[in-house]
Protein backbone atom coordinates (compact mmCIF):
# COMPACT_ATOMS: atom_id res chain seq x y z
CA UNK A 1 0.00 0.00 0.00
CA UNK A 2 1.29 3.57 -0.76
CA UNK A 3 0.11 6.16 1.20
CA UNK A 4 1.22 9.73 -0.15
CA UNK A 5 0.70 12.65 2.26
CA UNK A 6 0.79 16.36 0.73
CA UNK A 7 1.98 18.78 3.03
CA UNK A 8 0.16 21.73 1.24
CA UNK A 9 3.54 24.46 2.28
CA UNK A 10 6.90 24.33 0.25
CA UNK A 11 8.64 24.25 3.64
CA UNK A 12 10.50 20.63 3.15
CA UNK A 13 11.86 20.78 6.79
CA UNK A 14 8.22 20.43 7.91
CA UNK A 15 7.37 17.87 5.55
CA UNK A 16 10.37 15.90 6.32
CA UNK A 17 8.89 15.68 9.86
CA UNK A 18 5.42 15.06 9.11
CA UNK A 19 6.44 12.07 7.20
CA UNK A 20 8.70 10.60 10.02
CA UNK A 21 5.76 10.79 12.18
CA UNK A 22 3.60 9.11 10.08
CA UNK A 23 6.08 6.20 9.02
CA UNK A 24 5.91 5.59 12.86
CA UNK A 25 2.29 5.02 12.98
CA UNK A 26 1.45 2.59 9.76
CA UNK A 27 1.95 -1.21 9.62
CA UNK A 28 4.63 -2.97 7.98
CA UNK A 29 3.90 -3.24 3.84
CA UNK A 30 2.90 0.68 3.73
CA UNK A 31 4.84 2.82 2.38
CA UNK A 32 4.62 6.42 3.28
CA UNK A 33 5.18 9.12 0.32
CA UNK A 34 5.53 13.02 1.92
CA UNK A 35 5.62 15.49 -0.40
CA UNK A 36 5.88 19.25 -0.29
CA UNK A 37 4.46 20.75 -3.68
CA UNK A 38 6.00 22.46 -6.22
CA UNK A 39 4.46 25.76 -5.81
CA UNK A 40 2.41 27.68 -2.80
CA UNK A 41 2.89 28.98 -0.03
CA UNK A 42 6.14 28.83 2.40
CA UNK A 43 3.62 28.66 5.09
CA UNK A 44 -0.26 28.42 5.52
CA UNK A 45 -2.12 31.06 8.07
CA UNK A 46 -5.18 32.65 6.16
CA UNK A 47 -7.63 32.39 3.13
CA UNK A 48 -5.71 33.87 0.63
CA UNK A 49 -2.88 30.96 1.55
CA UNK A 50 -5.11 28.26 1.60
CA UNK A 51 -6.71 29.46 -1.89
CA UNK A 52 -2.84 29.53 -3.53
CA UNK A 53 -2.20 26.09 -2.05
CA UNK A 54 -4.85 24.23 -4.09
CA UNK A 55 -3.20 24.45 -7.09
CA UNK A 56 -0.16 22.26 -5.72
CA UNK A 57 -1.97 20.20 -4.58
CA UNK A 58 -4.07 19.26 -7.23
CA UNK A 59 -0.99 18.43 -9.02
CA UNK A 60 0.46 16.33 -6.30
CA UNK A 61 -2.98 14.51 -6.59
CA UNK A 62 -2.15 13.52 -10.33
CA UNK A 63 0.99 12.79 -10.09
CA UNK A 64 -0.06 10.39 -7.14
CA UNK A 65 -2.60 9.10 -9.46
CA UNK A 66 -0.28 8.57 -12.23
CA UNK A 67 2.09 6.44 -9.84
CA UNK A 68 -0.87 4.37 -8.44
CA UNK A 69 -1.00 5.98 -5.01
CA UNK A 70 -3.91 4.25 -2.86
CA UNK A 71 -4.45 6.89 -0.52
CA UNK A 72 -3.96 10.75 0.30
CA UNK A 73 -3.71 12.82 3.42
CA UNK A 74 -3.64 16.86 3.35
CA UNK A 75 -1.45 17.82 5.97
CA UNK A 76 -2.73 21.13 6.83
CA UNK A 77 -5.35 21.78 9.51
CA UNK A 78 -7.48 24.15 7.34
CA UNK A 79 -7.99 20.58 5.06
CA UNK A 80 -7.68 23.01 2.00
CA UNK A 81 -8.75 21.62 -1.41
CA UNK A 82 -9.92 18.48 0.20
CA UNK A 83 -13.35 18.59 -2.08
CA UNK A 84 -11.23 18.97 -5.13
CA UNK A 85 -8.73 16.37 -3.94
CA UNK A 86 -11.42 13.67 -3.87
CA UNK A 87 -13.17 14.90 -6.98
CA UNK A 88 -9.94 14.27 -8.36
CA UNK A 89 -8.44 10.89 -6.77
CA UNK A 90 -9.65 7.49 -6.96
CA UNK A 91 -8.61 6.11 -3.74
CA UNK A 92 -9.68 7.73 -0.24
CA UNK A 93 -8.37 11.21 0.49
CA UNK A 94 -8.35 12.85 4.13
CA UNK A 95 -7.69 15.79 6.02
CA UNK A 96 -6.29 15.81 9.00
CA UNK A 97 -8.60 18.55 10.89
CA UNK A 98 -11.53 16.28 9.70
CA UNK A 99 -9.88 13.24 10.75
CA UNK A 100 -8.28 14.56 14.60
CA UNK A 101 -11.96 16.41 14.97
CA UNK A 102 -13.29 12.86 14.64
CA UNK A 103 -11.11 10.48 16.35
CA UNK A 104 -11.71 13.42 19.31
CA UNK A 105 -15.36 12.59 19.56
CA UNK A 106 -14.85 9.15 19.45
CA UNK A 107 -12.87 9.38 22.65
CA UNK A 108 -14.80 12.05 24.89
CA UNK A 109 -17.77 14.30 25.14
CA UNK A 110 -15.34 17.42 24.44
CA UNK A 111 -12.09 18.69 23.52
CA UNK A 112 -10.46 21.66 22.46
CA UNK A 113 -8.12 22.89 19.44
CA UNK A 114 -4.59 24.12 19.98
CA UNK A 115 -3.65 25.89 17.04
CA UNK A 116 -1.20 28.70 16.05
CA UNK A 117 -2.19 32.61 15.01
CA UNK A 118 -5.22 33.72 16.37
CA UNK A 119 -6.53 34.38 12.72
CA UNK A 120 -6.61 30.94 11.80
CA UNK A 121 -9.46 30.10 14.88
CA UNK A 122 -11.91 30.80 12.39
CA UNK A 123 -11.27 28.69 9.57
CA UNK A 124 -10.87 25.98 12.51
CA UNK A 125 -14.39 26.74 14.35
CA UNK A 126 -15.72 26.61 10.33
CA UNK A 127 -14.34 23.47 9.63
CA UNK A 128 -16.16 21.94 13.38
CA UNK A 129 -19.31 23.34 12.30
CA UNK A 130 -18.93 21.82 8.50
CA UNK A 131 -18.08 18.38 10.39
CA UNK A 132 -20.69 17.96 12.58
CA UNK A 133 -18.13 18.61 15.41
CA UNK A 134 -19.55 21.84 17.01
CA UNK A 135 -20.98 20.01 19.84
CA UNK A 136 -17.65 18.42 20.61
CA UNK A 137 -15.65 21.39 20.44
CA UNK A 138 -15.41 22.96 23.48
CA UNK A 139 -13.23 25.96 22.31
CA UNK A 140 -10.22 27.13 19.46
CA UNK A 141 -6.92 28.40 21.47
CA UNK A 142 -4.61 30.35 19.57
CA UNK A 143 -1.00 30.30 20.72
CA UNK A 144 0.13 33.09 18.58
CA UNK A 145 2.92 31.58 17.03
CA UNK A 146 3.52 31.86 13.17
CA UNK A 147 3.62 28.21 11.45
CA UNK A 148 7.04 28.64 10.47
CA UNK A 149 7.92 29.09 14.16
CA UNK A 150 7.28 25.55 15.02
CA UNK A 151 10.42 24.90 12.33
CA UNK A 152 13.30 26.74 14.89
CA UNK A 153 14.53 24.60 17.17
CA UNK A 154 15.52 27.33 19.27
CA UNK A 155 12.23 29.22 19.60
CA UNK A 156 9.98 29.17 22.49
CA UNK A 157 7.24 27.32 20.30
CA UNK A 158 6.94 24.13 22.74
CA UNK A 159 6.70 25.93 26.02
CA UNK A 160 3.79 28.10 24.67
CA UNK A 161 1.70 25.20 22.99
CA UNK A 162 2.39 23.18 26.71
CA UNK A 163 0.83 26.01 28.69
CA UNK A 164 -2.08 26.16 25.99
CA UNK A 165 -2.50 22.91 26.21
CA UNK A 166 -2.50 23.19 29.90
CA UNK A 167 -5.21 26.00 29.89
CA UNK A 168 -8.07 23.94 27.74
CA UNK A 169 -7.16 21.25 29.86
CA UNK A 170 -8.06 22.88 33.04
CA UNK A 171 -10.22 25.61 31.82
CA UNK A 172 -12.00 23.98 29.21
CA UNK A 173 -12.64 21.19 31.57
CA UNK A 174 -12.38 18.29 27.73
CA UNK A 175 -11.09 14.87 26.99
CA UNK A 176 -8.67 15.60 24.60
CA UNK A 177 -6.93 18.10 22.80
CA UNK A 178 -6.48 18.13 18.92
CA UNK A 179 -3.35 19.81 17.89
CA UNK A 180 -4.28 22.36 15.48
CA UNK A 181 -1.44 22.25 12.99
CA UNK A 182 0.70 20.21 10.82
CA UNK A 183 3.49 21.22 12.08
CA UNK A 184 3.10 20.31 15.48
CA UNK A 185 3.08 16.41 14.86
CA UNK A 186 6.28 15.76 16.41
CA UNK A 187 4.89 17.20 19.42
CA UNK A 188 1.94 14.96 20.73
CA UNK A 189 3.58 12.14 22.68
CA UNK A 190 5.89 14.56 24.89
CA UNK A 191 2.47 17.02 25.45
CA UNK A 192 0.59 13.98 26.35
CA UNK A 193 3.10 12.35 28.46
CA UNK A 194 3.79 16.32 30.19
CA UNK A 195 -0.42 17.09 31.20
CA UNK A 196 -1.98 13.12 30.97
CA UNK A 197 -4.30 13.83 28.88
CA UNK A 198 -4.58 12.81 25.32
CA UNK A 199 -3.55 14.69 22.74
CA UNK A 200 -4.39 14.06 19.40
CA UNK A 201 -2.23 14.91 16.01
CA UNK A 202 -4.19 14.43 12.55
CA UNK A 203 -1.37 13.54 10.42
CA UNK A 204 -1.19 10.15 12.23
CA UNK A 205 -4.66 9.87 12.70
CA UNK A 206 -5.44 10.80 8.99
CA UNK A 207 -2.59 8.33 8.14
CA UNK A 208 -4.40 5.18 10.03
CA UNK A 209 -8.05 6.47 8.76
CA UNK A 210 -6.62 6.00 5.12
CA UNK A 211 -4.93 3.39 5.75
CA UNK A 212 -7.63 1.51 7.33
CA UNK A 213 -9.75 2.43 4.61
CA UNK A 214 -8.09 0.83 2.01
CA UNK A 215 -7.80 -2.30 3.81
CA UNK A 216 -11.35 -2.39 3.53
CA UNK A 217 -11.36 -2.03 -0.25
CA UNK A 218 -12.99 1.75 0.16
CA UNK A 219 -12.72 4.39 -2.01
CA UNK A 220 -13.94 7.74 -3.28
CA UNK A 221 -17.52 7.67 -4.83
CA UNK A 222 -17.91 8.72 -8.27
CA UNK A 223 -21.39 8.93 -8.86
CA UNK A 224 -22.23 12.47 -7.35
CA UNK A 225 -20.22 15.50 -6.65
CA UNK A 226 -17.25 13.77 -6.15
CA UNK A 227 -17.57 12.27 -9.84
CA UNK A 228 -13.98 12.96 -11.49
CA UNK A 229 -13.98 16.83 -13.07
CA UNK A 230 -15.84 17.20 -16.36
CA UNK A 231 -13.23 17.63 -18.95
CA UNK A 232 -12.56 21.09 -20.26
CA UNK A 233 -9.77 23.43 -21.16
CA UNK A 234 -8.23 26.11 -18.66
CA UNK A 235 -6.61 28.84 -19.31
CA UNK A 236 -3.50 31.19 -18.27
CA UNK A 237 -1.25 29.68 -15.40
CA UNK A 238 -3.89 26.96 -15.02
CA UNK A 239 -3.12 25.67 -18.48
CA UNK A 240 -1.79 22.43 -17.20
CA UNK A 241 -4.84 21.63 -15.20
CA UNK A 242 -6.94 21.20 -18.39
CA UNK A 243 -8.81 17.97 -18.70
CA UNK A 244 -9.64 15.78 -21.50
Amino acid sequence: MKIKIINPNTTWSMTRKIGHCASQVVAAGTEIVAVSPAMGPASIESHYDEALSVPGILDEIRLGEEAGVDAYVIACFGDPGLYAAREAARGPVIGIAEAAMHAASLIGSGFSVVTTLERTCGIAWHLAEMYGMQRFCRKVRACKLNVLELEHSGSDAYRIIVEECRQAMEQDKVDSIVLGCAGMTDLCKAIEDELGIAVIDGVTVAVKLAESLVHLGLKTGKRGDLAYPLSKPYSGLLENFSRG
